[in-house]
């Protein structure tokens, strides 16, 4: 049996972008983060972080990191994440 669990304009799935912004900075203590919600469904958003721990690593690398703060929510509570990432003086 299938329980449909989303009304329209409502996604019992979705993450709140403080939620996100507390996850980064929890694993990111220095971080400045910068977050918006490019649907307005709270699935699709757009995150800016700036944090030394990014200093010295790849793209790749800061992206992982950013990526494990958010704790495997990725794909589950949160769909897509267009994800840029620097250190304080690249800003």
């Amino acid at each position: 049996m299938v329980i449909e669990t989303r009304r329209k304009g409502w996604n019992a799935m979705a993450m709140a972008a403080e939620e996100i912004e507390r996850l980064i900075c929890e694993s990111l203590p220095d971080a400045r983060v910068n977050i918006e919600d490019l649907r307005g469904d709270g699935d699709h958003y757009a995150a800016h972080v700036v944090s030394e721990a990014f200093r010295g690593k790849s793209r790749v690398q800061q992206h992982q990191m950013v990526y494990k703060a958010l704790r495997g929510r990725m794909g589950d509570n949160l769909h897509a994440l267009a994800l840029q990432t620097s250190v304080p003086d690249e800003t």
